[in-house]
């Protein structure tokens, strides 16, 4: 598994506009085919173009494992429709005012860090579409749970200034080893700049070496 380095829209901002998994990569409308080409070869993966309340955060505004894709309700039924019927996935809508899903949610194929903000309904939904445990917990004192962690089957890294403990729970939870990194630079939100799936990691142009070192003990060893 490598680790590259990659940007979007000229910004290192990656996580905001695209979501993968192990076989998907979804990327916004319009979205430059060569960009997209390269994309496709560092995950090995399909890309394919979309928008998600029509605009291109795609990242921030949903969340994507393996099994299962959720939409939050500003979503439109075109997009619903066109994800249910191009994907294998379990495509489901939450119901929340917090509608950027991919800040307050991070999930891989075995479990999910959810903020406390989401509803207990929503958690179940969750848990359904995703077919993960969930657990719902504050990092570094914010409820932007989400962005705070990034996660796929084989590691994770988290917000510098977490708890030792509350790394040890979400560690478990996920079933993966956990380290503290910030991304492009010293933003600790790590999943604006990290789209990560089972074949590769790729992160935002601005990573530096220390981060890239964090990054490889979370992922690769």
């Amino acid at each position: 598994m490598d680790i590259i380095k990659y940007d979007v829209y000229r910004g290192p901002n990656i996580g905001v506009y695209v979501s993968v998994n192990d076989t998907i990569g979804l990327v916004p409308m319009g979205f430059a085919e060569t960009k997209a080409d390269k994309l496709a070869e560092y995950l090995n993966i399909e890309v394919m173009y979309t928008a998600i309340a029509n605009t291109r955060l795609i990242g921030a505004l949903s969340i994507m494992n393996n099994k299962g894709f959720l939409l939050p309700s500003t979503a439109y039924q075109d997009e619903y429709d066109y994800l249910k019927n191009e994907t294998d996935l379990e495509i489901g809508v939450l119901d929340t005012k917090f509608n950027a899903l991919g800040n307050v949610i991070c999930a891989n194929d075995k479990g999910a860090i959810v903020s406390p903000a989401l509803s207990k309904e929503n958690c179940k939904v969750i848990s359904d579409v995703m077919g993960v445990e969930v657990l719902q917990k504050k990092i570094a004192g914010s409820h932007l749970s989400g962005v705070s962690v990034k996660a796929n089957n084989t590691g994770a890294v988290i917000h510098p200034k977490v708890e030792e403990n509350d790394m040890e729970i979400i560690a478990d939870v996920l079933g993966v080893k956990v380290e503290q990194s910030s991304i492009n630079g010293g933003v600790p939100y790590v999943s604006s700049g990290i789209l990560a799936n089972n074949h590769c990691i790729v992160v935002g142009s601005l990573t530096n070496g220390s981060e890239i070192m964090n990054l490889t003990k979370a992922f690769l060893n």
